[in-house]
C-alpha cells in the first residue's frame, strides 16, 4: 500500500545507513546535505513504519482471534483488532493526505522571488507590501526566512526581493503564491484620490540540494562586477557582486547583496539550483497534465491569480473564486484562511484524479 510513500521509507533508511558511514562524515558538504534530505523525509518515513507496524500488529490480532480457543481470549482479541484498527484506519487517511500533497509536504524550504510589475512606483511599493505581507506570516509560523537579494527603489519600494523560507510545512502551504497580484488602491503618490491599478509578480520554488540539482562547474559562466545602486561605501569599492549563467538552460543569477563575492557566489548557487529544479518540475508537470499552475511573468494585470482591493478591503483570488473582506488582516501576515483555501483546493483535485500525485 502506498508505494511513492513506502520509497521514501526505503531512502530514508538508506540515509540512516549512509549517515553512520565513515566515508560520508568525513565530507562535510555531503553529510549536511544528506542530513538535510534525511530530515525532509522524516516525517513521511516515520508515519510509514508506524503504519507498517500496525499492518502486522493488526494481522496478528485477527490471527490470534480467529485461533482463540476460549471466550476469554477471544474477548481479548477482538480489543486489541478494534483498538489497532481504529489506528490504522486514521494512519491510512494521514497518508492518503501526504500522497496528494506530493513532494511538496516533504520540503521545507523554498526560494521565494517577488518583483515589481507594470505600475511603477506603486508597483514597487506594492511588491514592498507583499514583501511584509509574506514575512510577517512567516513570524507568525515561527519559520524562519533570509533575504538573499533585494532591489530598492528611491520611495522605499522594492524593484525585486530574493528570500530563503525555512520551516516545517512551508513549502507545502506557499507554493501556491506563484502568479501576478494586482492591487487596486490610491497610490502614495496620488494627489487627487484616484485608485490606481498595478501588479507584481511572485515566484516560489523549493529549495534545491546537491542531491536534486547536478551542476556541473563546465556548465556555468561566472562574473564578477562592483555592486550597483544604494550604499555607497559599501558597494563599490570591490568587485563583489556575482553573475552566474547557466549555459544549457540560459539562466542568469546576479546576486551582490553581501559584502563578500563568496557568500555572493553561494546565494547566487542556492537561486539558480532552486530554478533549475523548478524548470525540471514545470516540464514534468506539462508532460503527466495539462493542468499548469501559474508561475511568475511578466508582471501584466492580465496574468494574475489575486486581486488586492483596499478601498473595498477585499482580496479575490481568481482560481478558486474565493473572496475574502479582510485585507487588512492578510496584509498584516494573517494569511491562514487563503493559504490553506488553496492547499484544500489542490487536495481535491488530485483527489480527483485532476492531477497527478
Amino acid at each position: 500500500m502506498f508505494p511513492v510513500l513506502q520509497a521514501k521509507l526505503v531512502r530514508y533508511e538508506e540515509l540512516e545507513r549512509l549517515l553512520q558511514d565513515p566515508d560520508v562524515l568525513s565530507e562535510t558538504s555531503r553529510m549536511l546535505d544528506l542530513q538535510r534530505e534525511h530530515g525532509g523525509l522524516g516525517k513521511v518515513a516515520l508515519t510509514v513504519r508506524e503504519f507498517n507496524q500496525l499492518e502486522v500488529n493488526l494481522a496478528t490480532a485477527k490471527e490470534m482471534f480467529e485461533s482463540a480457543d476460549d471466550a476469554e481470549t477471544r474477548e481479548y482479541a477482538q480489543a486489541e483488532c478494534a483498538e489497532l484498527q481504529a489506528k490504522f484506519d486514521a494512519l491510512r487517511v494521514e497518508l492518503e493526505d501526504m500522497v496528494t500533497a506530493g513532494d511538496s509536504i516533504t520540503r521545507g524550504s523554498l526560494i521565494m522571488e517577488i518583483r515589481a510589475g507594470t505600475g511603477g512606483d506603486e508597483a514597487a511599493l506594492f511588491a514592498r507590501d507583499l514583501f511584509e505581507m509574506y514575512t510577517k506570516f512567516v513570524e507568525k509560523k515561527h519559520w524562519k526566512f533570509e533575504v538573499l537579494e533585494i532591489s530598492a527603489t528611491e520611495l522605499g519600494g522594492l524593484k525585486d526581493v530574493v528570500l530563503s523560507i525555512t520551516g516545517s510545512g512551508a513549502y507545502h502551504q506557499l507554493q501556491f503564491e506563484s502568479g501576478g497580484h494586482r492591487v487596486q488602491r490610491v497610490p502614495e503618490t496620488e494627489t487627487q484620490g484616484r485608485v490606481h491599478t498595478s501588479a507584481a509578480t511572485v515566484a516560489v520554488m523549493a529549495e534545491a540540494t546537491d542531491i536534486d540539482v547536478e551542476v556541473r562547474d563546465e556548465d556555468l559562466k561566472i562574473d564578477t562586477m562592483r555592486a550597483g545602486g544604494p550604499g555607497g561605501q559599501k558597494v563599490n569599492k570591490t568587485e563583489s557582486a556575482v553573475r552566474i549563467t547557466h549555459m544549457p538552460t540560459g539562466i542568469v543569477v546576479r546576486i551582490q547583496d553581501e559584502k563578500s563575492q563568496h557568500k555572493n557566489k553561494a546565494k547566487a548557487m542556492r537561486v539558480l539550483r532552486s530554478r533549475l529544479l523548478e524548470q525540471r518540475q514545470d516540464q514534468a508537470n506539462k508532460e503527466r497534465s495539462d493542468f499548469r499552475r501559474t508561475l511568475v511573468g511578466s508582471g501584466d494585470r492580465s496574468e494574475r491569480i489575486r486581486t488586492y482591493n483596499f478601498p473595498q478591503n477585499r482580496l479575490t483570488d481568481h482560481r478558486i473564486n474565493l473572496t475574502v473582506h479582510k485585507l487588512d488582516q492578510i496584509i498584516a501576515g494573517d494569511m491562514d484562511d487563503v493559504v490553506q483555501a488553496m492547499v484544500n483546493y489542490d487536495r481535491e483535485e488530485r483527489l480527483r484524479g485532476v492531477v497527478q500525485g
